[in-house]
């Protein structure tokens, strides 16, 4: 079961676990994220102009965000002391 505000890394591409209206979850590349609209629904604007309507809050997609990029920098930071002994 993937963790619950982040996703994994794959081909240096980051992912995010979100929820569409309808319910269905998918991942999403946060680095790929244009700008996130609040108009009732949180419409999230990608880099190509796609967009996603999500059950998720702004509020909630920075905090997955941030909490995927504080992970990405504990496991650099494991990485990093490993590879300094």
């Amino acid at each position: 079961m993937p963790p619950k505000n982040y996703f994994y890394i794959k081909d240096g591409a980051a992912m995010i676990l979100l929820t569409k209206r309808n319910n269905e979850r998918f991942i999403l590349n946060h680095r790929q994220i244009q700008c996130i609209e609040m108009i009732p629904e949180t419409k999230i604007v990608m880099v190509n102009h796609d967009y996603f309507l999500v059950r998720e809050t702004v509020d909630e997609i920075i905090d997955k965000i941030a909490d995927y990029n504080a992970k990405v920098m504990d496991i650099h930071r494991e990485i990093s002391v490993v590879d300094k002994r």
